[in-house]
């Protein structure tokens, strides 16, 4: 059995490329239950962000998940094979635990460090369950890699500075502009990154905040935490008019902001940041007069100058990854183990409770008590004979002298 992980991230793909392979949180299920139906697929996964749509598959045949895969993210973007193969990248085996250990940790961001992965990452393992995907190995591996990013958020310093693409966007902002004192903001889409935005902008000290939601509600609760003020969608182009600063941020999967909306500006200028996936402003926006558009394209760069100050220590990050990859092998390996013991278990039990009812006639004469006794001194002695076959099992699973042990006692106990 092999763990592979097949994907596009934005070390791979540009956002034009990622767009088209994200998947809504309302469809993940959906996305997962289509995977797990293929031949060559056992248990699946799937990561989808602005960073990245990853799927993590349990198969016996590499080459048969790889191909099923491949054409579900062809099927997913409308892809020739010939045209999405270039941008594809794929680890197997202890390569795809590391990738996955290192996604969980936040070395293989945008932004080096950022914590929103790891909820993205326990989302993503919750879905797999809900949809039957992730069963005995991909639980293990994910229950794992959460774990991993947990240690390194608390025993390093790579969660310090700038650790998320929401706070990153609103330093990029700051940078182009000069800085955001005083401006007049607009934050479109008040989920979570809406929320890490609105809330870094706050701290800023800018002028006033409009939060931009499909949801009335959700946007009203953001606005208040800010002081600021809520509208909806179809109040965009009125609060456009007379922002300095448009921040993006929806999971609309289509533009939400043409060039019809940015008018009447007077030949103000505009800075618009689209960290959407898929984008939230048509290209077209950004050739308007006095309008920059970045998107995270602009972002990666911008935070790649950043990188260095984390450097080591996303070095220590690494180490610790690896260290926690030799504890989930030996975790993994014995709990292979862990049926043959069972089963040996249970025939030891079957031929103790055999043994007992064949001299029934003579234990019937027996009290209470001295049954008890009885079934305490043969569990016991059972127990006893079992516990050094049973421990030297789980410690040489994995290696060739485990798999003879495990052959030889599956063949004189008829284990099979």
């Amino acid at each position: 059995m092999s763990l592979l992980v097949v994907g596009v991230n934005h070390r791979s793909g540009s956002v034009a490329l990622l767009e088209r392979l994200a998947i809504a949180p309302a469809d993940l299920g959906k996305a997962v239950a289509s995977l797990a139906r293929r031949d060559s697929v056992r248990e699946v996964a799937v990561i989808s962000t602005c960073n990245r749509t990853e799927v993590y598959a349990v198969t016996e045949r590499f080459h048969g998940a790889y191909a099923d895969i491949r054409e579900f993210l062809c099927e997913l973007g409308s892809f020739h094979a010939d045209e999405l193969h270039p941008h594809l990248f794929s680890q197997h085996d202890e390569a795809a635990i590391a990738h996955l250990f290192e996604v969980a940790a936040g070395l293989d961001s945008i932004v080096v460090g950022e914590h929103e992965i790891l909820g993205q990452v326990r989302d993503a393992w919750e879905v797999a369950q809900t949809e039957g995907g992730a069963r005995t190995t991909l639980n293990l591996v994910f229950r794992h890699a959460l774990a991993v990013g947990k240690r390194v958020r608390s025993e390093t310093a790579i969660g310090r500075g700038t650790t998320s693409v929401s706070h990153a966007a609103v330093e990029m902002a700051t940078d182009a502009l000069g800085g955001v004192v005083g401006r007049e903001v607009l934050v479109v889409g008040a989920g979570q990154m809406g929320d890490g935005i609105a809330m870094a902008l706050h701290r800023a000290g800018v002028a006033s905040i409009t939060v931009a939601n499909r949801s009335p509600e959700r946007g009203a609760e953001l606005a208040a935490r800010v002081a600021g003020r809520a509208i909806g969608f179809d109040g965009l182009a009125a609060a456009i008019a007379t922002a300095d600063v448009v921040l993006t941020c929806t999971g609309a999967g289509t533009p939400l902001l043409g060039v019809d909306d940015v008018v009447d500006r007077a030949g103000r200028p505009l800075l618009v940041v689209d960290i959407a996936v898929p984008r939230d402003v048509d290209h077209a926006v950004g050739s308007l007069p006095d309008v920059t558009l970045l998107d995270l394209d602009d972002l990666r760069a911008w935070a790649q100058r950043g990188e260095a100050q984390r450097m080591a220590e996303a070095e220590l990050v690494r180490a610790m990854v690896r260290e926690e990859i030799d504890r989930f092998e030996a975790e993994a390996t014995a709990l292979q183990a862990a049926p043959l013991v069972a089963a040996l278990r249970a025939r030891a039990e079957e031929i103790r409770v055999a043994e007992l009812a064949r001299l029934e006639r003579r234990l019937g004469r027996l009290d209470d008590a001295q049954r008890a006794a009885v079934e305490a001194l043969t569990r016991g002695i059972v127990q006893k004979l079992l516990h050094g076959p049973s421990v030297l099992l789980r410690e040489q699973a994995g290696t060739p002298q485990g798999e003879r042990n495990a052959a030889a006692v599956a063949d004189l106990f008829d284990l099979h």
